[in-house]
C-alpha cells in the first residue's frame, strides 16, 4: 500500500497523521508512506522523528483579520494544488489522507480531481475551514465528536471514529518507564504541564509562578514543563533569574518528543483543552487541570473543557479567573486527595475511544479496495453499472 498524508501547522494536526501512518505500517510492513509539509513547519521535526519521508508544498492559513499575508495565501491557493498534483502523479498513492489544517486542502483537492481515494479527519467538535471545503470532494470524513456531523452536509461520508493517537502500550510498567525517562527515585509525584506545541504565553506565566512558589519548594514533586516554541527563550531567562534552573526536580523543555510516555506516568496534567489533548488524557485516564484557550474559533476549547468538568472528569480554570495561587491550590488538592484524583481518572476514561486507529485502518482497506467507493456512488446515483 502507498499512502500520502498531510497534517501540519500544529502538533494537533501532525500527530494524528503520524498515528494513522504508524497503524498502517503495523498492519502492512511493506507500506510506502510519505507526508507533505511546508519547508519551515514543525511537521519536519515530528515526521522525521517518526521515521517517515516528507515532501514540501508551500501553503499557509488565511488570517481572520485584514493582512497583506493573505495575498500570499491566495497565491498558494492556486499554486499548491498544482504542485500536489505532480507529487501524486510521481508517488502514485493508493490513498491520500489529511488530518485537518490548511495543508490538507491542496493535497486532498488534487487527489480527488485525479480519482485517488481520499479521507480527511476532523478532531475538533466544530469542523475547520479545510474540512468544510473538502467534504464534497473527499470519499470519507472521519470525525471525533458525533455532533460534528450536524455541521457537515455530506452525511453519508461521515464516520465517527474518535481521535487516532500516538500512545504507548497500556500495559507498560509505570515504575520501569519512570526510570527510563530519568525521573528521580525520590520523586513521589509527577506533574506534567504544557500549553501546546507552539506555546501559550499565559500558561507559561502561570507555570513559572507555580514553579517558583510551589513545586521548587517540594522536591518530592517532579515537575516537567514544555514551554512550546514561542516564548521558550523568555521562559528560560526568567526561570534562570529565579534560580529555577538549579532545581533538580524541575525539567523544562521547548518540546517533549516522547510526550505520550510522560503523559502515561504523570499523576496530574495541566494543559489546554484541544480535542487531541483531551483524547490523549481520556485514553490514558489522567487527572487533569484544564485551562482552555480563549483564542480559538467559536470558543470550542471552553466547550470541550466544560463538558469534562461537568462530568467530574477534570478541573477547569478559565484564564480570566486565574490568580497567582489558583494552580497551586488545585495541584496541592489533587496530590493530597487521592480519592478525588481517582474519581476524576475514572470519569475521564468514559470519553475515550481506544479503537479509533483500528476503525480507520479497516475503513482505509475498504476505500482502497473500491468497495466503499462503489457504495457511495450508488447512494448518490452515480454508479450506473
Amino acid at each position: 500500500m502507498k499512502v500520502l498524508l498531510a497534517g501540519g501547522g500544529t502538533a494537533g494536526h501532525i500527530n494524528p497523521a503520524i498515528a494513522i501512518a504508524n497503524t498502517i505500517r503495523e498492519h502492512d510492513k511493506n507500506a510506502e508512506i510519505a507526508f507533505i509539509g511546508t519547508k519551515k513547519g514543525m511537521e519536519n521535526r515530528l515526521v522525521a522523528n517518526a521515521g517517515y519521508d516528507i515532501h514540501h508544498i508551500e501553503m499557509r492559513g488565511l488570517r481572520r483579520s485584514l493582512s497583506p499575508s493573505n495575498l500570499l495565501t491566495a497565491y498558494y491557493y492556486f499554486t499548491a494544488p498544482v504542485k500536489a498534483r505532480k507529487l501524486i502523479l510521481d508517488f502514485k498513492p493508493d490513498i491520500v489522507i489529511g488530518t485537518g489544517g490548511y495543508l490538507s486542502w491542496p493535497l486532498l483537492h488534487a487527489a480527488a480531481k485525479l480519482g485517488v481515494p481520499t479521507a480527511v479527519h476532523e478532531a475538533n467538535a466544530i469542523p475547520g475551514k479545510a474540512v468544510k471545503m473538502l467534504e464534497k470532494e473527499v470519499d470519507r470524513v472521519y470525525v471525533n465528536f458525533a455532533g460534528s456531523a450536524e455541521m457537515l452536509t455530506e452525511k453519508e461520508k461521515i464516520l465517527c471514529v474518535g481521535n487516532p493517537l500516538i500512545t504507548p502500550p497500556a500495559d507498560i510498567e509505570t515504575a520501569g518507564l519512570r526510570e527510563k525517562l530519568g525521573v528521580p527515585k525520590t520523586a513521589k509525584k509527577l506533574l506534567l504541564s504544557f500549553g501546546g506545541s507552539l506555546g501559550a504565553q499565559r500558561i507559561n506565566e502561570e507555570i513559572l509562578t507555580l514553579m517558583a512558589n510551589y513545586t521548587a519548594k517540594h522536591p518530592e514533586i517532579y515537575h516537567v514543563h514544555a514551554t512550546g516554541k514561542n516564548g521558550h527563550a523568555e521562559f528560560m531567562e526568567r526561570a534562570t533569574a529565579l534560580g529555577l534552573d538549579k532545581c533538580e526536580n524541575l525539567r523544562i523543555s521547548e518540546y517533549i518528543y516522547d510526550m505520550p510516555l510522560w503523559e502515561r506516568v504523570a499523576d496530574v496534567v495541566i494543559c489546554r483543552a484541544g480535542a487531541m489533548t483531551l483524547s490523549e488524557m481520556a485514553l490514558l485516564r489522567r487527572t487533569c487541570i484544564l485551562i482552555p484557550s480563549p483564542n480559538v474559533a467559536n470558543n470550542h476549547q471552553y466547550e470541550n473543557a466544560k463538558r469534562l468538568a461537568d462530568a467530574g472528569a477534570a478541573l477547569m480554570h478559565e484564564e480570566k479567573d486565574l490568580t497567582k495561587d489558583t494552580l497551586e491550590q488545585s495541584v496541592s488538592m489533587l496530590f493530597a486527595d487521592e480519592s478525588k484524583a481517582k474519581a476524576m481518572r475514572e470519569a475521564i476514561g468514559a470519553f475515550a475511544n481506544p479503537n479509533a486507529k483500528e476503525d480507520i485502518w479497516r475503513d482505509i482497506l475498504m476505500l482502497t479496495s473500491g468497495e466503499l467507493l462503489s457504495l457511495l456512488k450508488k447512494e448518490k446515483g452515480l454508479d450506473h453499472t
